[in-house]
């Protein structure tokens, strides 16, 4: 039995992943801000450290797997929040259970997104998250729009995936990315409910090749995939799990 750490466990993509882990007789330790083995608000540097310190304590044998789900979306009425829990604690989770993971030559799934590529953004903005310089990132993304700070927070996670997977690979730790489209969960709901966002999220909808949105299983599933045995040669790559937009965005790129 393996023991798997999945942030957002309690809804959307995280709880998918962390019913589809269980049902495959795993143990997963779930970390949310409600119903969750670990409460906390991932926002919160104090509270990331509390969190990692905490899983150290249950799982000192080490963790076969980490998968930080948490995030918020581009219509958050708090921008600050976007950097801080799309980035920030991400990187902050991988980096303090690292040695958990190489004890059982585990394996870690990001979160990304497939408008991490649609559009360039405030080159600022990026380069205070690469830099991972939080107080920049803070007053960068007060200059963005919603979209610019959740695609561009997407971008730098994957781009430092990218730059540190070498690091983890040489520990014995994969490290992947899925780029989800649109899927429906609680966060895509809201954003389909604000006038101001529906019919444009109504006519990407329906501009899916594959003729339907994304749900929160499609996801796990490239998520278990990713985790699994099977992809024991796979390290640093992003899988879009978007019903085919990414290709049309950008047929002539990949």
């Amino acid at each position: 039995m393996g023991l798997y750490v999945v942030t957002g466990s309690a809804s959307g993509i995280g709880e998918a992943v962390a019913k589809q882990i269980r049902a495959e007789g795993h143990k997963v330790i779930g970390v949310d801000i409600r119903d969750a083995d670990i409460i906390a608000d991932l926002s919160d540097a104090v509270n990331c450290e509390s969190v990692i310190a905490r899983i150290r304590e249950l799982a000192a044998d080490g963790i076969d797997g980490l998968v930080p789900c948490a995030g918020v979306g581009p219509e958050c009425p708090r921008p600050e929040l976007i950097p801080l829990v799309n980035f920030f604690a991400v990187v902050a989770l991988v980096n303090g259970l690292l040695p958990l993971l190489e004890k059982r030559r585990g394996a870690i799934v990001l979160i990304s997104s497939n408008s991490s590529r649609m559009r360039e953004y405030d080159e600022d903005y990026m380069q205070a998250l690469l830099s991972e310089d939080r107080e920049q990132a803070l007053r960068q993304v007060e200059t963005v729009d919603g979209q610019g700070a959740y695609g561009g927070s997407k971008q730098a996670l994957t781009r430092w995936m990218r730059k540190t997977n070498a690091a983890a690979a040489a520990c014995g730790v994969r490290m992947n990315a899925i780029a989800p489209g649109y899927t429906e969960t609680g966060m895509t709901a809201s954003g389909k409910s604000d006038p101001r966002f529906s019919e444009a999220l109504k006519q990407f909808v329906d501009s899916i090749p594959i003729g339907r949105p994304g749900m929160p299983e499609d996801q796990a599933d490239a998520v278990l995939f990713l985790l699994g045995d099977k992809a024991g040669f796979i390290s640093g790559s992003v899988l879009f799990v978007d019903g085919g937009h990414d290709a049309v965005f950008r047929p002539d790129t990949y």
